[in-house]
């Protein structure tokens, strides 16, 4: 397949959070992967992870799984591990991948051995649980199943094979 020019929309409550071009690799009809650059411009220090221009993001959306997981390299292809967005399925049409952040969040290092759930306060304070209880419970599935998965031996990388 070759890479078509698209552009990924990320939503949050109802309003666009960022959207940046990327360039598709592959697409099984469930799973729809790109590859795009650090989309923010300036380098941002989480504590755990930095990511900085240069870096480059293998993502993968899936249009049945309440999930995304980005794959981070350093532009000369240094893994620094996976940054894992639980979202609604992702919807592809007319170009552009269109995804709706859900706040919960996955970091795992590339060695596997730190496993981090982030923004679980902010999840909490959406009120997803109350606007939404059906997605609020798939959100904390989608977190669990990324959890469990990254903990096991194969690790995240089982995932995207």
């Amino acid at each position: 397949m070759s890479e078509q020019q698209l552009t990924v929309v990320l939503t949050k409550a109802g309003r666009v959070k960022i959207r940046y071009p990327a360039a598709r690799v592959a697409d099984d009809g469930d799973r729809i992967s790109v590859r795009a650059p650090w989309a923010a411009g300036a380098a941002r220090d989480f504590g755990f992870v930095r990511f900085e221009p240069g870096d480059v993001f293998v993502e993968h959306f899936w249009r049945t799984r309440w999930y995304a997981v980005k794959e981070v390299r350093t532009g000369d292809g240094v893994l620094k591990g996976w940054y894992c967005d639980v979202t609604r399925p992702a919807l592809v049409r007319g170009g552009e991948i269109l995804v709706d952040d859900l706040d919960l969040d996955l970091w795992v290092s590339a060695d596997g051995t730190s496993v981090l759930r982030l923004d679980e306060d902010e999840f909490a304070a959406s009120g997803l649980a109350v606007s939404d209880p059906e997605a609020a419970a798939q959100a904390v599935r989608a977190l669990d199943a990324l959890d469990d998965q990254a903990r096991t031996p194969a690790g995240l990388p089982a995932l995207l094979r």
